[in-house]
Parts: C-alpha cells; sequence; structure tokens
C-alpha cells in the first residue's frame, strides 16, 4: 500500500468518543455539508458561492462500520483515523468544487473523474436528541476508483495517500499486516455497506440534467444492484474523506451550562501527525 502513515502510538481525538456517541444517538445520521462553487461569472465580486446538501455519514475512514448484509472483501483492522466519510456520486457537484476549490485548483474532467480534491468544506451536525450541534471545518478529499491499480499514480491519488495517510495511525498490533491493507478494498467496502436501492442510485440518469425523453437503460431510476463490481454503479461511487482543521461540540441542551468547546489540530512539522488543542467558550 503506497501512503503515508505513522507507526508510533496516537491516541483518537479528544472529540471523538463523544461526536460518535451522539451521532448513534440518531435515527439517521444525516449532517449538512457545505462546499464552494465557482462563481459563474467573472464579475462577481467573490469567486466562490457556499452550497450546502444533506448527506449520509458512513463512519471514519479506515473503520468501515459493520453490517452483516455487507459481503465486500474487506481489510484487516489496521489503521484508525479521526477522518469522517460518506458516499456520493461523481456527476454530482459536490465532487467538482472540492476539486476546483483545492490548491490545484483542477477542473479538467478526466482530473475531476479520479482521486483527488482537497476543497475547503464544512459539515454541520444536530442531534436533537441531545442537544448537540457538531460542527466540522477543514478540507474533502475523493476515492475514485484510480486510487489503486494504476500504472502510474495520478497527482490526485498521491495528494489523496499523503493528505489522508498523514492522519491515519496504525492500531495496536495491526504494525504485521500493514501490507494486507488496500485502499480499493476499502472503496469496495464502502459500496458493499449501501443497500441495493442505494447503490442502484448510482446507475440514475444524470444528476441534474434536464428531462427530455426516456433514459437509456443502463440509466433508470428505481434500480437495485447486488454486484459489488457494477460497472456502471462503481464508475459512479465515490467516497469523500473530510480531513478536519477545527471541531466545535455546542451543547445546547441545558440554557443554564451551555457552552461551546473548540478543538483545533496543530500540526507537527516533522510528521504531519500533531495533536488536539481544546478551548472552552461561551455558546
Amino acid at each position: 500500500m503506497s501512503t503515508t502513515t505513522h507507526t508510533r502510538p496516537s491516541p483518537p481525538a479528544p472529540w471523538r468518543s463523544a461526536f460518535e456517541s451522539h451521532l448513534s444517538s440518531m435515527p439517521s445520521p444525516e449532517f449538512v455539508f457545505a462546499s464552494l462553487h465557482p462563481s459563474p461569472s467573472p464579475q462577481t465580486p467573490t469567486p466562490y458561492l457556499p452550497r450546502l446538501r444533506y448527506c449520509i455519514y458512513r463512519g471514519m475512514w479506515s473503520q468501515l462500520p459493520e453490517n452483516h448484509h455487507n459481503n465486500a472483501p474487506q481489510n484487516p483492522r489496521v489503521y484508525d483515523s479521526d477522518l469522517p466519510t460518506f458516499t456520493t456520486d461523481v456527476r454530482m457537484q459536490k465532487v467538482g468544487e472540492l476539486f476546483a476549490s483545492s490548491a490545484g485548483k483542477a477542473s479538467k474532467e478526466e482530473q475531476v473523474r479520479g482521486s483527488g480534491g482537497g476543497g475547503p468544506c464544512e459539515a454541520v451536525y444536530w442531534i436533537k436528541e441531545n442537544g448537540m450541534q457538531w460542527r466540522i471545518k477543514g478540507t474533502a478529499f475523493i476515492v475514485a476508483p484510480d486510487i489503486e491499480g494504476e500504472e502510474k499514480e495520478s497527482s490526485g491519488v498521491r495528494t489523496v495517500k499523503s493528505e489522508i495517510g498523514a492522519r491515519m495511525r496504525v492500531v495496536e498490533g495491526g504494525e504485521d499486516k500493514v501490507g494486507e491493507w488496500s485502499w480499493a478494498t476499502e472503496l469496495t467496502g464502502h459500496f458493499g455497506n449501501c443497500s441495493p436501492a442505494m447503490r442502484g442510485s448510482w446507475r440514475n440518469p444524470p444528476p441534474g440534467h434536464p428531462v427530455t425523453g426516456e433514459p437509456d437503460k443502463d440509466h433508470q431510476l428505481a434500480q437495485k444492484v447486488t454486484d459489488l463490481h457494477d460497472p456502471i454503479a462503481r464508475s459512479n461511487f465515490r467516497v469523500v474523506i473530510i480531513k478536519p482543521d477545527e471541531v466545535e461540540a455546542t451543547d445546547l441542551s441545558d440554557p443554564e451550562t451551555a457552552r461551546r468547546h473548540k478543538y483545533t489540530f496543530v500540526a507537527d512539522a516533522q510528521d504531519g501527525m500533531g495533536e488536539w488543542k481544546e478551548e472552552e467558550l461561551w455558546p
């Protein structure tokens, strides 16, 4: 596995346990994901405009949630991370936005259809069952089918493996299995964790395109996909990984004791791992 990871002991982020506990109390772990869309006109005063949509939290990267309906091959438990994930369709605007607003400002079709991205983002989770709001600020990266198996890695693949790999840590007892862990296996595992109906959505007609007639037989609504390697669904399926720089937990469960806790990641200049600094703030 070509990546940058760290084998020295490193504990989970101090906010991780509470975050996952709160999300587990939700009937469905929905959140609002915000990205930046390039302004449609060069005459506008700002180069980007905000775009928001609801997404579903799919666990932390390298810690695929258990699902007894998922018959996809699974990676051994080698890595842990504090990197929230969700799934999307490469044809959705958010994918292009994460490329266009990244440091490399990639916009070519072949770039956007591959791994990469790294544009700024925010994710907000409102857990009304607990009176908690979580806000994650950082950058988001796309994992596509080219993440492994290509003769030559693209710059996007190298960026994902470097930026995300820097925040992946080897778990206790995982050192001897590092070579068995695969990015492509993890990607297929996320596809397998989706229901057949959800997998079928990646065979839908192109999102956002005008309805001008009957779509072709390969792109129909309400399909169910059971093949983990369905070529059309897999060509459109993507995993998005959020790399947090700042996390805010606002506790509004009791008006008399309401607080906001802000966690800021301070990277280590030598290895990129770093640590989280916590501040207690008024809400």
